[in-house]
């Protein structure tokens, strides 16, 4: 089903233009990293609920992507910022598909969904590089016009507001 999720939620998202298949965006979905370097998912719920996270490697088309890991959050998460380890998930979230080792030279997107396809977060696409130059305390996440890195306080007050 998380497979069927993102390729709908790809397909979707490229037709968006001309076919008005869409999902509202009502979260904003950034990664940082722990001090000991291990990746962090960060969601910054506006309004709605988010249900989950999938990260994955866009395929030729939506039917190509692959999944490289998914997490169930335990219960929906409402308005405010949640966090936890992508390569072992903290208590409240379940890996549906564990942490595959990522690549060099590979871009990852990272976004949020609703099992109900309710609504969606926005995602946000790195490379192991982009992952190096973060900090603990840092998320980097796609603004108004590209990604930016800002500290975890500035992402929680001005994610919302650009989405």
């Amino acid at each position: 089903m998380v497979q069927r999720t993102v390729s709908a939620f790809a397909a979707c998202a490229a037709l968006a233009a001309t076919s008005g298949c869409t999902v509202p965006v009502d979260a904003v979905t950034g990664i940082s990293v722990t001090d000991d370097g291990h990746l962090v998912g960060v969601m910054m719920v506006c309004g709605h609920h988010i249900d989950g996270a999938t990260l994955y490697v866009a395929g030729a088309d939506a039917d190509k992507d692959v999944t490289v890991g998914s997490w169930d959050a335990a219960r929906s998460l409402k308005a405010g910022l949640a966090t936890w380890t992508l390569d072992a998930p903290v208590a409240g979230w379940t890996a549906t598909t564990s942490l595959k080792p990522l690549t060099a030279k590979t871009t990852y997107t990272l976004y949020g969904w609703t099992k109900d396809n309710s609504s969606s977060a926005s995602s946000v696409s790195f490379t192991l590089t982009d992952r190096d130059r973060l900090t603990p305390g840092t998320v980097r996440y796609e603004g108004d016009e590209s990604a930016v890195t800002v500290p975890v306080e500035e992402f929680k007050a001005r994610a919302c507001e650009e989405g």
